[in-house]
């Protein structure tokens, strides 16, 4: 099993920059396919981008594209998603995800989700 646990969160204007944490909890970690999602009041969760485990494949939302980075630590059994140039839309509550598929865009290919952690981001 996989337990992950979000971080750095918070309020931030249009043009700024978050770096989320995802702590993982198991020996397994490295072997899984870490992503983030994000979920909007009154929207689906929806894909924000994934890495495979070992860091050899990636995949974003093109709404993010250039703006946000995925990346991985197996050593520290870390994932970070580093958002930048954030705008009002990408204001949502940020999930990390473990699946032992490749990277996926579908909720459902994902085992372990953490509690989310909020962006906010003002115009």
């Amino acid at each position: 099993q996989v337990q992950l646990v979000e971080s750095g969160g918070g309020l931030v204007q249009a043009g700024g920059s978050l770096r989320l944490s995802c702590a993982a909890s198991g020996r397994t970690f490295r072997s899984y396919t870490m992503g983030w999602f994000r979920q909007a009041p009154g929207k689906e969760r929806e894909f924000v981008a994934a890495l495979s485990w070992n860091g050899g494949r990636t995949d974003y939302a093109d709404s993010v594209k250039g703006r946000f980075t995925i990346s991985r630590d197996n050593a520290k059994n870390t994932a970070v998603l580093q958002m930048n140039s954030l705008k009002p839309e990408d204001t949502a509550v940020y999930y990390c995800a473990a699946s032992a598929y490749g990277p996926d865009t579908r909720v459902e290919k994902y085992d372990y989700w953490g509690q989310g952690t909020q962006v906010t981001v003002s115009s």
